[in-house]
């Protein structure tokens, strides 16, 4: 029997977006968790060079899992063998590896709402079954150990995300630890998400690696990189899988893209200028929040990390794809309705994306706050 999956809702928001754009009025884009900037200039000059040299075809490159490995050692302190690293074509291959490895058909899978849209459809469509952890402002919209332990039964896996998607909040380290330590005890293998380390305002972000050895987690050279385009990130094995991992990325996707692998490679030493890129969304952060007031928001998630802000619209509406679809037709912004990420509560609830350039988020903000105090409230 297929598995049914719901649709991602911002895609269609981004459709009409486009659609508006090929009729010449200007969008800014707020939908995607995408950088408006692009590859790192030394990554693009070294893709250029491997164009004019290479003819490429199906390859791992031991060079950047080494690398890889070397950045673990030295901003976490881990030791984590390279052939335990397996590149793959962005983070969602690396997902389903990760899912399909670890765990059997009919596995229970737990992870936060909200969360990610494509946790809960890729676990249903593994024909896995999604254990959504409602997840409010008086957790921070985030995982705790306690609620783990709370779970009965305990589920099969656990899907961590910090920073997490859609609210950007952090697990500080010693919950971390506290909720690896539950799932040690009640034998539920983790899965980390770390596709926006690197991205952080108010703390640090450590890897689940650090508390539990044996997870698996996914990263990505999408979002600190800028190389959403590229599509290339990687997946860290528990060793007793890394064989079945390798097994699964060469029948399903066969290798990760040959020239984004040269360029990634050259990516990890542009620290400078991907940190210039993490001080404007630290700028645009706080454009966003200082304009929230105004735009009568004053209920979000707390963006400690990632290009979030996560907001509270149910005084405007309990629709939040129709919501986000005005918005744009009004004034070309287009933002991501929280239906995606919360079946449940997520039609008072949008996301805005702060990942666009400085000026684009002052023009959206000139144009979205008489827009949304001219709405009439609900109550």
């Amino acid at each position: 029997m297929t598995a049914r999956i719901d649709p991602f809702f911002a895609i269609a928001i981004s459709r009409q977006a486009h659609a508006m754009k090929a009729q010449g009025r200007p969008v800014i884009h707020m939908e995607f968790g995408q950088p408006s900037t692009g590859a790192p200039e030394r990554a693009i000059a070294a893709a250029h060079a491997v164009l004019d040299t290479d003819g490429m075809g199906y390859w791992e490159s031991a060079p950047l899992k080494a690398a890889l490995a070397a950045r673990y050692q030295s901003r976490h302190g881990i030791g984590v063998d390279p052939e335990r690293i397996v590149l793959t074509c962005g983070a969602s291959p690396a997902l389903v590896l990760a899912l399909s490895t670890g765990f059997a058909p009919g596995a229970r899978i737990a992870f936060a709402r909200p969360g990610y849209v494509a946790y809960r459809n890729t676990v249903a469509a593994l024909h896995m079954v999604p254990v959504e952890m409602e997840c409010g402002p008086d957790v921070r919209f985030q995982l705790t150990a306690t609620a783990v332990e709370a779970l009965d039964p305990a589920p099969d896996g656990l899907i961590i995300a910090s920073p997490a998607n859609p609210t950007g909040t952090i697990i500080p380290p010693d919950e971390l630890a506290a909720i690896a330590k539950v799932c040690a005890a009640r034998n539920i293998r983790i899965i980390s998400d770390e596709i926006y380390h690197g991205l952080a305002y108010t703390g640090e972000t450590r890897s689940m690696l650090e508390f539990a050895p044996r997870c698996f987690v996914v990263n990505s050279f999408s979002k600190y990189f800028s190389m959403a385009g590229w599509r290339l990130g990687w997946l860290v094995a528990p060793p007793e899988h890394v064989d079945g991992v390798r097994a699964r990325m060469g029948n399903l996707f066969l290798t990760a893209p040959s020239l984004a692998q040269h360029a990634g490679l050259v990516a990890l030493d542009c620290l400078d200028e991907l940190e210039g890129h993490v001080a404007t969304y630290r700028a645009n952060r706080d454009l966003m929040l200082a304009a929230l007031p105004a735009m009568g928001l004053t209920s979000i998630a707390p963006p400690d990390g990632a290009f979030y802000i996560y907001a509270d619209v149910g005084h405007l509406t309990d629709d939040s794809l129709s919501f986000c679809a005005r918005l744009l037709a009004d004034t070309g912004v287009a933002t991501a309705p929280g239906v995606d990420f919360d079946p449940v509560s997520g039609r008072s609830h949008i996301r805005f994306s702060f990942a666009v350039s400085t000026p684009e988020v002052e023009r959206a903000l000139a144009l979205m706050v008489p827009w949304f105090e001219a709405r009439p409230r609900l109550n």
